[in-house]
């Protein structure tokens, strides 16, 4: 089974148009073009009926007390925790790829709808609605793709995780609004193989 991407190489930098935010040398920074990337697959067992993707951050400060502050450094030495940034079930294996941009295209503010989505898809809501509890904006149940935004002034390079998991399942058994532990739970016992695609992403100039 393998999964790669137009958009990026394994390993290699995520492009600022797949992005939420994108570095900006007055403001620090500002939303992106937040389109999804290019992804395809091949190879998968033959006994697979649905597949599920999944993209986390792996690299998100497990504190946030000097994020995004001025005069403040997010120390690459904090220790780390997942976030994740997309949740896509019941993908038809007929189905080879996902063009750039056709799940996500855009900072939604309030976040997309769902969990309806393209292709006879559904997508959870990702880690982004946490993070906007407390800004009337920006708060909302954030469904699908939203890309790469790490705190303008975390000196730690982030690395994104697609995973891509082929079930024996017709259909994902989760219903309603549903995130990635939901999903990761339900097709527990039901994965017959996966496949992971990984880039890295930073905001700081300076990010190691």
């Amino acid at each position: 089974m393998k999964l790669w991407s137009d958009s990026f190489t394994d390993g290699g930098k995520i492009p600022e148009t797949f992005g939420f935010g994108k570095y900006h040398p007055e403001k620090h920074s500002v939303f992106s073009d937040n389109k999804n990337p290019h992804l395809a697959w091949s190879d998968l067992p033959p006994r697979t009926r649905s597949l599920v993707l999944i993209c986390h951050d792996s690299d998100v400060p497990s504190v946030f007390d000097d994020a995004e502050q001025e005069g403040k450094i997010v120390s690459a030495s904090l220790p780390r925790i997942d976030s994740y940034h997309w949740v896509l079930v019941d993908l038809s294996p007929d189905i080879q790829s996902i063009t750039a941009g056709e799940f996500s295209d855009g900072v939604i503010k309030g976040g997309k709808n769902g969990p309806e989505a393209p292709l006879g898809t559904r997508q959870g809501i990702n880690d982004y609605g946490e993070g906007y509890v407390d800004d009337p904006e920006m708060a909302g149940d954030y469904f699908g793709y939203d890309g790469p935004y790490p705190p303008w002034n975390d000196e730690k390079i982030h690395h994104y995780h697609f995973t891509l998991y082929a079930t024996d399942l017709d259909r994902c058994p989760v219903e309603g609004i549903f995130t990635a532990t939901d999903v990761l739970e339900a097709i527990e016992g039901h994965v017959l193989e996966t496949a992971s695609l990984t880039g890295t992403y930073q905001i700081y100039p300076d990010a190691e």
